[in-house]
């Protein structure tokens, strides 16, 4: 037949037409199950095969099946137009029906199932495996797809909780703010509200003293008149009663201003600069004057006038007792300090007469027992130290008492600046130590310093060096009787300090030794022995105990204070200022160290001072004499643990076993770790040798 042999051409011609020129795609295995099914349906052929089909038959018969083969056609494209379509056989004709009969023919050869019968074998194979690859690929990308909608579920529910919790801290947060807003907002309520009812109080109490007088004048003003020439009278008499009250004030504040001016005399004699007084004093009256002269100049003077007034009277009468106290404290000062000096020298040369006497039972007393007082050796270098300190005190002599207002101020002036950076330093002072060491070594080396606002030399009085010299020394010293006895970290950053001037400046480490001999006896060390008809309490100042008016200081205080200087004393042996130009030894080196220690043994005990000493000066100093001496000082903690503890024991009172317990339990544990640790507040000091 000729279509037979045309079947291939035909299948071409599908082929190239316009729905076998569709591209296929992929997004075809992600659409729904219908669409999938309808693409595994049997193959249709489209409209175009009409026009294949024309080319297929005879010439002859093209006219007459045409109409017959267009709806076969269209029923292969559509299967229900197929099943609805009558088939009527044709008009009895010989042709016509071998027509039909070819037509027929090829409509069946182009059918669903006799289409698969064009195929090759190798090409049904492939397009087995297409079918069974897209399956599988289809399987696969459901799979995934199910599986990222997990992930997007799981991370859109953990994103739905964080932010659900960061809804509820900041809600949390919300609340505490407000809260505590709310408690603020109350809070200042009710402190507003005391405040008005305080002022409110103040208000009737003074506005009750007024109605009363409001009363009177209204009283005498019902019998006038006329209401308004009554209140004219009445407020000209208000007027004169403010304007003689603010007289009087006046007069009350110039009478106490003039008080102040006696008092000059007397700061010469304590050694006071009242000038701060005075110039207080002079504002407060020129505060009233400038009161009264507007008021004289503008009527009538207000309510607020006279409280002004009456509060520039209440601050100088305030001025003046306050001058009374300190003028009463500095003359008791200065009558402490002349008993002190005079017990000073008078312990000079007791200790002068001790050295000039012989010693013959020195020898025997070391066989029998360890000494009462320190070698002859150490009271020298002692009384050479007093005798600079008093020849610096000699020297300034004049520009302490002079009565000079200028040289007052000028002495005043080079106190403030040497002392003032001294009594700045703390534990916690930081690098603003390297601040106060150069404004203290500037001033020394003669340089301007600007102190209150003004400049400040030495220079501006001969004796000035040797004055901040003496002060500074003492200031150092009360340091460590104040602040390093309440803080025994503090003891490092003023060590600091003090060893840089030292070493620039060695006649302030000579001073400093000097006050510290004076203050603490211990520190040379040298224990005063008592003296027949020798007062108790001068006997317990060469102690270095405080006498007092009211008594002797407690214990406590007393062993406080020896602690803070002597630990004062340890600190600058071992630190010294980093900051230095050259390299130089250190002013105070670390045999002091070792030969106070070894004199503090050779003596005899003294209850609670001896225990408590050598636990400050081995805590503060003991790390470093190990790294030097290593074996020879722990045979000292040895001696000092198994042959002078149980003598500082024999003294050792009831109630004076504290400084025993603390020293015993600081030597075992040092002898059991065979290590000395690093004094508390070192490592905030980094200064150390």
């Amino acid at each position: 037949m000729p279509a037979e042999d045309k079947r291939w051409e035909t299948l071409e011609a599908l082929r190239n037409s316009e729905k076998g020129l569709l591209p296929y795609g992929a997004s075809w295995l992600e659409e729904r199950d219908d669409v999938l099914e309808q693409c595994r349906s049997s193959p249709k052929l489209s409209v175009a095969s009409v026009w294949v089909l024309d080319h297929l038959l005879q010439p002859e018969t093209q006219s007459s099946t045409s109409e017959s083969l267009t709806p076969l056609i269209y029923g292969l494209t559509r299967d229900d137009q197929l099943q609805e379509m009558p088939v009527s056989p044709p008009v009895p004709s010989t042709e016509e029906e071998t027509s039909n009969n070819n037509v027929q023919e090829v409509v069946q050869e182009l059918t669903p199932e006799h289409t698969l019968l064009l195929l090759s074998p190798e090409a049904t194979q492939i397009e087995g495996y297409v079918k069974k690859y897209e399956e599988v690929h289809r399987i696969k990308g459901q799979a995934e797809l199910k599986h990222r909608r997990e992930l997007q579920q799981k991370a859109v529910q953990s994103f739905s909780n964080t932010a659900a919790e960061l809804l509820k801290r900041f809600e949390e947060s919300l609340e505490l703010r407000q809260r505590q807003e709310y408690e603020e907002m109350r809070d200042m309520m009710e402190k507003g509200s005391l405040e008005a009812q305080g002022r409110q109080e103040k208000l009737k109490e003074e506005h009750r003293r007024r109605a009363k007088n409001l009363n009177l004048k209204l009283r005498e003003a019902e019998q006038q008149r006329l209401r308004q020439e009554e209140l004219e009278r009445q407020r000209q008499a208000e007027s004169r009663e403010r304007v003689r009250r603010l007289n009087c004030i006046q007069e009350e504040v110039l009478h106490l201003n003039m008080q102040i001016e006696p008092y000059f005399k007397q700061k010469e004699l304590v050694g006071l600069d009242l000038s701060g007084y005075s110039n207080r004093g002079n504002q407060l009256c020129s505060l009233v004057s400038r009161v009264i002269k507007l008021k004289s100049e503008g009527g009538v003077p207000h309510r607020e006038d006279i409280l002004n007034a009456e509060r520039a009277l209440l601050q100088m009468r305030e001025l003046i007792t306050e001058m009374h106290e300190k003028i009463a404290a500095a003359a008791a000062e200065k009558k402490r300090m002349k008993e002190e000096e005079e017990k000073a020298l008078q312990k000079k040369q007791e200790v002068k007469a001790e050295i000039v006497k012989p010693v013959p039972q020195e020898k025997t007393s070391r066989k029998e027992g360890l000494q009462i007082k320190a070698d002859s050796s150490t009271m020298q270098w002692y009384q050479q130290l007093q005798d600079i300190c008093d020849q610096c005190a000699a020297s300034i002599n004049d520009l302490n008492n002079s009565k000079d207002s200028k040289v007052k101020k000028i002495k005043m002036d080079l106190q403030k600046t040497a002392t003032i950076p001294v009594g700045q330093i703390s534990s916690i002072a930081g690098s603003h130590l390297r601040e106060i060491f150069d404004k203290i070594n500037n001033l020394l080396l003669g340089k301007q310093i600007s102190s209150g606002g003004k400049l400040v030399s030495i220079s501006q009085h001969p004796q000035g060096q040797d004055f901040v010299c003496y002060k500074l020394a003492e200031k150092f010293v009360k340091q460590g009787e104040e602040e390093v006895a309440s803080h025994h970290e503090a003891a490092f950053p003023i060590a600091v300090v003090a060893s840089g001037i030292w070493e620039s400046h060695p006649k302030v480490g000579d001073l400093f030794l000097a006050h510290l001999h004076r203050k603490c006896p211990y520190a040379v060390p040298f224990f005063p022995s008592w003296k027949d008809g020798l007062p108790k309490e001068e006997y317990q100042r060469l102690l270095g105990y405080r006498v007092l008016d009211n008594g002797v200081e407690q214990q406590d205080n007393f062993l406080k204070r020896m602690s803070g200087m002597v630990r004062l004393y340890a600190a600058i042996i071992v630190l010294r200022w980093p900051y230095r130009s050259k390299q130089t030894e250190h002013p105070h080196e670390l045999n002091h160290a070792w030969r106070w220690l070894a004199q503090m043994l050779n003596m005899e005990p003294l209850a609670d001072i001896t225990a408590t000493l050598l636990f400050d000066f081995l805590e503060v100093c003991g790390n470093a004499l190990m790294e030097k001496y290593q074996n020879q000082f722990w045979k000292m903690i040895l001696l000092i643990k198994n042959d002078y503890f149980s003598r500082i024991e024999a003294v050792t009172g009831t109630g004076q076993v504290g400084a025993v317990i603390r020293l015993r339990q600081f030597l075992e544990k040092c002898l059991k770790e065979k290590d000395i640790p690093l004094p508390k507040g070192y490592l905030h000091s980094a200064f150390w040798r």
